[in-house]
């Protein structure tokens, strides 16, 4: 008997292959023939495209199964994870308009980076403190490892000097909060990390960028649009994380981050405006939105 050649997928069964893609992997490998079979069998004869309801219903369906999915372990230890990701994030776009200038030390702080995403405690903690040595030492105006010419200009991105508009204190206290995470998590061990997404590069990109400018031209310490947009798209899919799972990770991870920009405001008190008082308020309110958001969420089910 001679095997029968199996049947080349029809264009619809292949739009619902596209669409199961939103769930994870794991997901997929367990449940998605059996998923595939239903939707195939339900689906209208002759049907080449799903219909919009379905469609909408697999995409919702897979961030949901997405975000559990990321609701697994020690909800501290991996929200302190996240919160030392977004410093370190923040850390890397403060160097990277200055990346001709200090080529070095923008390359380590990208593999600070990189090794807190890819869960390597113990190599991301010597390459963030020589970094933040060195940060220091700019911000304060001396000079640390090797010859840096004090005010280093940037050479994209913006058009001030490094660390023009911050503090000496403003920078320890950053490098600070990620050195201390990384020590907690280091001491963890036997917790497992999640490996992080690549997003977290071009978040780091949109941050450093100076523009497009929403602040008075006179101000000594400006602030742009595109930092605060970023800032506020990744707090509001926290809140939408803590909603959708009754989980803190993602709010401690937001805590983490206020509290980081809470004391480079507080470095400033004399220049804030009410922009700057704005900023911090949209912040603030996300921040509290994500640790309120699992308690809502838990009202609304008793209800």
């Amino acid at each position: 008997m001679t095997a029968t050649a199996p049947q080349p997928p029809t264009a619809l069964e292949r739009r619902y292959r596209r669409l199961l893609l939103a769930y994870p992997r794991k997901y997929r490998a367990a449940h998605g023939d059996e998923l595939l079979d239903v939707l195939l069998e339900s689906a209208d004869s002759g049907r080449t495209l799903p219909a919009l309801r379905e469609a909408w219903g697999l995409l919702t369906g897979g961030v949901r199964s997405r975000v559990a999915h990321q609701a697994t372990g020690s909800a501290w230890v991996d929200g302190l994870h996240l919160g030392v990701t977004a410093v370190a994030a923040a850390n890397l776009a403060a160097l990277l308009p200055y990346t001709g200038a200090m080529p070095l030390w923008t390359l380590l702080s990208a593999l600070s980076l990189l090794a807190v995403l890819r869960r390597w405690v113990l190599a991301a903690f010597p390459l963030s403190l020589v970094t933040g040595v060195k940060a220091v030492a700019v911000a304060a105006g001396r000079q640390a490892f090797d010859l840096t010419l004090v005010p280093v200009e940037p050479s994209f991105l913006t058009d001030r000097g490094l660390f023009a508009d911050s503090s000496p204190f403003a920078v320890t206290a950053t490098y600070a909060v990620t050195l201390i995470g990384l020590l907690v998590l280091a001491s963890r061990r036997r917790e497992a990390l999640r490996t992080r997404s690549w997003w977290w590069l071009p978040a780091a990109v949109a941050i450093s960028w100076a523009g497009p400018r929403w602040m008075e031209e006179d101000t000594t310490f400006p602030l742009s649009l595109s930092r605060l947009a970023v800032e506020a798209a990744v707090l509001g899919l926290a809140i939408a994380c803590c909603y959708l799972t009754r989980d803190h990770r993602w709010a401690l991870a937001s805590g983490i981050y206020l509290l980081v920009t809470s004391i480079e405001l507080t470095t400033h008190a004399e220049a804030l405006t009410r922009q700057h008082l704005a900023y911090w308020g949209v912040l603030a309110v996300l921040t509290l939105g994500a640790a309120s958001a699992p308690f809502r969420r838990r009202r609304h089910c008793l209800d």
